[in-house]
């Protein structure tokens, strides 16, 4: 089997403990890891209950995307790697799989805990399911309801197999109800991401000084983008750029640039136009949130980033056609751009020179920095 044999460097597992229940943790990609960091780090209070393992699938390869993480977390280094790398969404999915498949074997796991909607997520989830594991998959229920993102194929199907699902937003119960998720599989617990970011927001505030010397900033535009839909089709990008452009030249932007959307960028010579659209490596979570903190105005298409900065009460405009978190957009600090020039820039202008900035404190519900204490509730009454 391809790959199978990168199994070989793993530790053989330990004697199994009927007094405790073994929990195999996968992170793929780096909002992945946002979100276990806070679940390991609760479940880490009951150690007669847990024996928890860290699987690294390695979809997110690159130290600035994926290794940086463990550091600023305090997670702890994966026990496996697997090693995949950049692919096809297809082949990507397919490695995951192969190279979990003897994971499981070994350690024989009681639950394996999936978060997010990423290629890795799928990959396990079918894994452990073929294979009799217990799954339970940490936010849950998302849709943005168009089949045409990998994603939401992702989010849809490990939604249909898991075993317990735990929802960041009501909205999210409502629609696995409507796709026939048995009601007792769903646990609505809130956003754990949000966890992360409360606990990191102190350490962020210290960042900011230094970054703001760096890069010699004053009040700016935030820049994030890599969903294929904007960076792959080369004349969405163009467009996008051409915004990017247009607005550097009243307002300075900063954009930390996804490898492949780097790649994009060079691959159709659209490199910035004028000194005030600067393009940077990607950035650590800590970093990265200390510029998110300061931000005038984030352009983005992840959906991560949409719920930080509901958090954080920064305005967020969202270059995609629709959203999986439509909870950040009725808060009223995130809302929805088309790609294209003309209308990134007007939606640009009318919030930094048109409209007043909400000074309502709208926070969703259940987005308090304490999710992961009922996520490790919600598991110790399952595994009971």
């Amino acid at each position: 089997m391809i790959g199978c044999t990168l199994i070989v460097k793993t530790k053989r597992a330990k004697p199994y403990n009927m007094n405790m229940k073994r929990i195999l943790h996968v992170v793929g990609a780096r909002p992945n890891f946002m979100k276990i960091a806070p679940i390991m780090r609760e479940m880490a209070k009951y150690p007669r209950e847990f024996e928890q393992i860290l699987v690294h699938t390695g979809q997110h390869y690159d130290t600035n995307m994926s290794e940086v993480f463990f550091d600023e977390l305090d997670l702890p280094r994966p026990e496996i790697n697997l090693e995949v790398g950049s692919s096809s969404h297809a082949s990507q999915t397919a490695h995951v799989m192969l190279r979990f498949e003897p994971v499981v074997l070994n350690y024989k796991p009681d639950w394996v805990i999936v978060p997010g909607d990423v290629n890795s997520t799928l990959a396990c989830a079918l894994v452990a399911n073929k294979l009799g594991v217990k799954l339970a998959h940490v936010e849950a229920g998302l849709r943005s309801f168009d089949r045409t993102m990998p994603e939401e194929i992702n989010r849809l199907l490990t939604d249909q197999i898991a075993d317990l699902l735990l929802t960041p937003s009501r909205d999210a119960n409502e629609n696995l109800i409507r796709e026939g998720v048995a009601p007792e599989k769903i646990q609505f617990v809130g956003n754990v991401m949000i966890d992360t970011l409360v606990g990191l927001l102190l350490k962020a505030e210290k960042r900011w000084s230094n970054l703001r010397k760096q890069f010699n900033l004053d009040s700016y535009i935030l820049v994030t983008l890599h969903r294929p839909s904007n960076v792959d089709d080369p004349k969405t990008m163009r467009e996008i750029m051409g915004a990017l452009n247009e607005i550097s030249r009243e307002k300075s932007v900063i954009f930390p640039v996804h490898p492949r959307t780097r790649q994009r960028i060079a691959d159709n010579n659209l490199q910035p136009q004028n000194r005030g659209l600067r393009l940077i490596d990607p950035l650590g979570y800590l970093d990265f949130l200390a510029l998110e903190m300061q931000a005038s105005l984030v352009v983005t298409d992840s959906g991560g980033v949409q719920e930080e900065t509901t958090y954080l009460g920064v305005p967020c405009l969202t270059a995609r056609a629709n959203t999986e978190r439509p909870i950040t957009i009725a808060c009223g600090r995130n809302r929805l751009v088309e790609s294209k020039g003309t209308d990134l820039v007007r939606a640009v202008r009318a919030i930094l020179y048109e409209e007043a900035r909400p000074t309502d404190d709208i926070r969703p519900e259940l987005w308090d920095g304490q999710t992961a204490s009922r996520i490790v509730d919600k598991l110790r009454e399952a595994v009971a």
